[in-house]
């Protein structure tokens, strides 16, 4: 495939000259009207070594406002990061809605150094670009703009221009050794790099192909094609579009499982019973500590359930008796406004508690197809669509040694009432129920609909449901306990 460029396209330097300067004007029109329609902006920049990346990041900025667009040179990753899963990283990097992202290298670096130098598994391979398909898919289905380049250079090309930069004196210090390996095993990286082109170029996020052999050549190509991209982009944005609507549901249909509706709410632990169990149970908990952080598992505890369930008494129960230092909380209420400047993930990517420790999220991303669908928050195909973007990214943090286990606290319509009315006369919990607990209860068939259908399309043999029956809090929080010590037991002896 690569070699069918034809390396040897060049301009002259009155063409080129005459032909970028209108490139960069109509680039710094276009990045004022992105933000004015908040349209996000991610450029890629791949390709071989000395292929004259660096210049045209320079030269595509030069008329751009400097608040506007970031540049994001990607090294390798610390310590710290790869306690994430690989793309963690990039998603702290994400341009906000409106704002241009330039990644100078990108997490395609993970698809062709890493591999060339065997810091991968080969077996490894195709989760790697299902997940980076997946996230772009994500990103692209929001909203934003992916424009991907790889610039391309014959190998007597890459072998000149590195010498000469060993040869500057202000150059010399950005040639590495990885680069000259890349021209010593040329055939070897262009074939990983054809293969990653063909499996990572989509609909959504093509590659661009740029003969880079002429600098001023690839210079020109590259932002034609990103002016182009912009254009049509704000183009489609104008063509309005309704997805077809469907009436909220109050009741399951014939075909669905009713989860909630097989929960026994009647299960009772004893006080005296469930101060034994409790006691029990947080001490193997604390045991399990030294082997998550020893093993270097991620465990992540995900609250969802009624309003009043019990979740902050789970969570409570769960974090006495361990050292603070090996957990985390992260309660999650309506996105702030620079939240809403991203995609609905992005934030709790942000969060995600890095592995050897616990995180524990109150609230999680399931409010994009619980309260945000029921409310309007969000639209119909944002919802519809954020079921298989939750699979994929759950798919991402199992692959990344994580443990995940998510929990819908279940009580009864009668049982929440009774939680109310005692909040309500309690002085040290009345500030816990809001006038959206109210309003909530009286859209508790829609709930409950969405809750069912939730269970039954991100139930996945990897990252799977427990619903916890609730009305007995004793029990709730002893049964919490013991579903993360044995999933906890059952990752370290697998």
């Amino acid at each position: 495939m690569l070699d069918t460029l034809d390396l040897s396209l060049s301009l002259d330097k009155d063409t080129y000259r005459s032909k970028i300067e209108d490139l960069m004007r109509e680039l710094r029109s276009l990045q004022n009207i992105c933000w004015l329609k908040k349209l996000p902006i991610i450029v890629v920049l791949e390709g071989w070594a000395a292929a004259g990346k660096g210049g045209l990041v320079k030269q595509m900025t030069n008329y751009m406002d400097p608040r506007g667009f970031i540049v994001h040179p990607i090294l390798s990753p610390s310590p710290d990061e790869q306690k994430f899963p690989f793309l963690w990283r990039f998603w702290q990097k994400l341009p906000s809605k409106g704002s241009i992202g330039i990644f100078y290298h990108s997490w395609y670096t993970h698809l062709l150094e890493d591999r060339l130098f065997q810091r991968i598994k080969e077996q490894d391979i195709p989760l790697i670009m299902r997940d980076i398909n997946a996230f772009e898919r994500h990103l692209v289905e929001d909203g934003a703009v992916i424009a991907k380049y790889w610039l391309h250079l014959s190998k007597k090309e890459l072998k000149n221009r590195l010498k000469e930069y060993e040869k500057d004196e202000f150059e010399s210090w950005r040639v590495r050794k990885e680069d000259w390996q890349q021209a010593k095993n040329y055939d070897q990286y262009q074939k990983l790099a054809e293969e990653m082109l063909i499996y990572t170029s989509s609909g959504f996020a093509p590659w661009v192909l740029v003969e880079a052999d002429c600098q001023r050549w690839a210079k020109v190509k590259v932002l034609t094609q990103l002016v182009a991209t912009i254009r049509e982009a704000l183009a489609k944005r104008e063509i309005s579009v309704e997805s077809p609507s469907l009436p909220h549901q109050s009741e399951l249909l014939p075909t669905e499982a009713d989860y909630l509706g097989q929960t026994d709410l009647t299960i009772h632990l004893p006080k005296e019973e469930y101060q034994i169990k409790l006691k029990q149970a947080q001490m193997q908990l604390r045991k399990l500590q030294k082997d998550i952080f020893e093993k270097n598992i991620g465990v992540l505890l995900l609250f969802e359930g009624w309003d009043a369930a019990g979740k902050g008494g789970a969570i409570k129960r769960i974090t006495d008796i361990l050292d603070p230092r090996s957990y985390e909380v992260h309660a999650f209420a309506a996105p702030t406004k620079e939240e809403y400047l991203h995609h609905y993930l992005w934030r709790f990517w942000r969060r995600l508690t890095p592995t050897g420790k616990i995180g524990i999220f109150d609230r999680t991303w399931y409010g994009r197809v619980l309260v945000e669908r029921i409310e309007g928050f969000a639209t119909e195909a944002e919802w519809r669509r954020a079921y298989r973007e939750i699979n994929e990214f759950e798919a991402q943090l199992a692959s990344a040694n994580y443990i995940v286990l998510k929990f819908w606290l279940h009580i009864s319509p009668e049982e929440q009432l009774r939680r109310f009315e005692a909040r309500k006369d309690d002085s040290y919990k009345s500030y816990k129920l809001t006038d959206e607990d109210w309003r909530n209860r009286e859209k508790w068939s829609l709930y409950d609909v969405a809750v069912n259908q939730t269970i039954a399309r991100t139930n996945t043999p990897q990252c799977q449901w427990t619903v916890v029956p609730g009305n007995d809090k004793y029990y709730a929080r002893v049964f919490v306990l013991e579903t993360v010590i044995n999933a906890i037991k059952n990752k370290i002896n697998s």
